[in-house]
């Protein structure tokens, strides 16, 4: 959940107790990097699910609508892309955990009976690291690795939390997204040839 993620998001040093693993991971990846002494580059990616519309969450556009689609470009290699989305360039962990704050105070929330501040959509923090490497023999190779945080907005029970017109259809959308989820790892465990 939210708190878990993101947690404190004040940028001091040392961490808060209540810091969140965002902020954690961002600390332990940059301490980890000037350990290693190699050459490296980080970005990072913040966009928002919401009523089934992929939203950047680190761009200046806020009306800029973003296409998620399947790269199958490569053969034997399909990724998953989003068209437009905004990746910026990380020196350090207190300009990650920056760019997370500005990302979370553009979040969609709302009030409801459980909660004042209410998630209304999922999130995905994604953080993308490039190392250059050498080969035992003596050839350079670019490394990446890639750490999606995701956030996802918690199931909601409409009576109970008192959601009414576009807050009882969010919650239903919320709902049925979770669902979907649910199926997709389902169909993951037990290998299924369609997921």
């Amino acid at each position: 959940k939210t708190y878990t993620m993101t947690g404190d998001i004040s940028n001091i040093l040392p961490l808060p107790d209540a810091a969140g693993i965002i902020p954690r991971v961002l600390y332990a990846l940059f301490n980890k990097l000037e350990a290693e002494e190699t050459e490296n580059s980080v970005k990072c990616s913040f966009i928002e699910l919401y009523n089934e519309e992929l939203r950047d969450l680190l761009s200046n556009d806020d009306t800029t609508k973003l296409k998620i689609y399947d790269d199958n470009s490569k053969k034997g290699h399909s990724a998953t892309l989003v068209q437009g989305m905004e990746e910026c360039h990380l020196k350090s962990a207190a300009q990650g955990i920056k760019l997370l704050s500005d990302g979370t105070n553009k979040r969609q929330v709302a009030a409801t009976k459980c909660n004042d501040l209410s998630s209304r959509s999922h999130t995905v923090f994604t953080i993308t690291v490039y190392m250059k490497r050498t080969s035992e023999e003596g050839v350079e190779y670019l490394c990446a690795g890639k750490l999606n945080l995701v956030d996802l907005a918690g199931s909601e029970n409409i009576q109970r939390s008192g959601a009414e017109n576009k807050r009882a259809a969010e919650a239903g959308l919320i709902n049925k997204s979770l669902l979907t989820l649910g199926r997709v790892i389902n169909a993951l465990v037990e290998r299924s040839s369609h997921i």
